[in-house]
């Protein structure tokens, strides 16, 4: 079977974004240059997860390599919605990040779940635990996009920006607000 390796370096446009109302919504990364589209689909820990560990490539690359690293952006960035049609190319199982010294940018790759994870998801997989493979899959699918620091930095806060517009947190316990209400375990089960 082929595999595609889906390569913006760099990209019009890479963002994270939503699909759906709170409590229901689909993560997405959005990568669009050249005339083409790709939507990759994830878990909501997994675009924060993105955001924090960029973040800690900026400042490694700056201490390690002297990179120039812009501020926070002041205004908000990019608020507009996903591109559409938003089709789902794959689901994202592993998540690389890597900074390329030379051209000074950051390489950030999503590859999609293979079928060793699919089956641990699905509770299918054999209990052989001696398979555990050290590096993702060569013939799966690939989303690479190569970054520059500001834009790197900009894609950090919209990132942030989604994942904290879903529903609030339980002041009590953390766990998310829906508006129907909650049943927290702080009131032994009582609605809050």
């Amino acid at each position: 079977m082929t595999h595609q390796v889906h390569a913006f370096e760099p990209p019009e446009r890479f963002v994270a974004g939503t699909v759906g109302p709170p409590g229901e919504r689909t993560f997405f990364l959005q990568a669009r240059g050249g005339g083409r589209l790709v939507s990759v689909a994830l878990e909501k820990v997994q675009v924060s997860l993105l955001a924090e560990k960029l973040e800690e490539l900026l400042a490694e690359a700056q201490r390690r390599f002297g990179v120039q690293l812009p501020e926070a952006p002041a205004a908000a960035g990019d608020n507009d919605p996903l591109d559409i049609p938003v089709d789902e190319e794959f689901r994202v199982g592993t998540l690389g990040l890597a900074f390329d010294v030379d051209t000074a940018s950051v390489v950030i790759e999503a590859i999609a779940v293979g079928e060793t994870e699919a089956e641990v998801a699905l509770g299918g997989a054999d209990d052989d635990e001696d398979e555990v493979p050290d590096e993702p899959d060569d013939d799966l699918d690939r989303l690479r996009v190569r970054l520059t620091p500001e834009a790197t930095r900009a894609f950090i806060e919209r990132a942030r920006r989604v994942v904290n517009a879903g529903r609030p947190p339980c002041p009590l316990c953390g766990q998310p607000l829906d508006p129907a209400g909650h049943l927290c375990p702080r009131h032994n089960g009582y609605h809050r």
